[in-house]
């Protein structure tokens, strides 16, 4: 049975924001190896919108950006949306039926299923189908933004703590 993980960076006032940080290269080694070792990723169409950046080389890459890209593209993603009409190679369209469908990945399927987006988060949440909380806290202050947790926030019990590179702990909880 999969594990359905929802982890994203979040500033010390727990806003989610992708613009704001910017991993030094420990983090995106960090992100690199979570990202292959994950079975597939499901997402919400603005992160969907947001990762889709990764379908295409650019020239300007560092050899740890190709890396990303190519472990990102070689997972399998489910898209949940029901004004995207399509979605890019290795991805699937989740239009209906969100908990049929995570219930029947995390049955069929075995690994860590990643969740991405605060919104499909608090979505599966609701439905009591998320297992695993990972919030990367970076030393900043945004006073603004998403918050990491798009609704009210879930009993959770602490389940691990671990530094990322210079800067980022990784804080994990699980559902209490």
């Amino acid at each position: 049975m999969a594990k359905l993980v929802f982890g994203l960076n979040q500033s010390l006032d727990g806003y989610v924001d992708h613009m704001e940080f910017a991993p030094d290269r420990s983090l995106f080694r960090h992100f690199i190896e979570e990202v292959r070792g994950l079975t597939g990723s499901v997402y919400g169409r603005r992160m969907y919108e947001v990762m889709r950046y990764w379908d295409e080389d650019h020239p300007e890459w560092s050899a740890e950006e190709l890396d990303f890209a190519a472990a990102w593209r070689s997972q399998p993603k489910w898209v949940v949306s029901r004004s995207l009409k399509s979605v890019g190679s290795n991805a699937t369209l989740v239009e209906d039926n969100l908990e049929a469908v995570i219930r029947g990945l995390k049955a069929e399927l075995g690994g860590e299923i990643e969740v991405a987006g605060p919104d499909l988060a608090r979505s599966l949440t609701d439905l009591g189908l998320i297992d695993e909380y990972r919030l990367y806290l970076h030393p900043i202050v945004l006073g603004r933004g998403k918050p990491f947790f798009a609704g009210p926030t879930p009993r959770l019990r602490f389940a691990a703590c671990d530094p990322i590179g210079e800067d980022v702990i990784r804080l994990t909880y699980v559902p209490a």
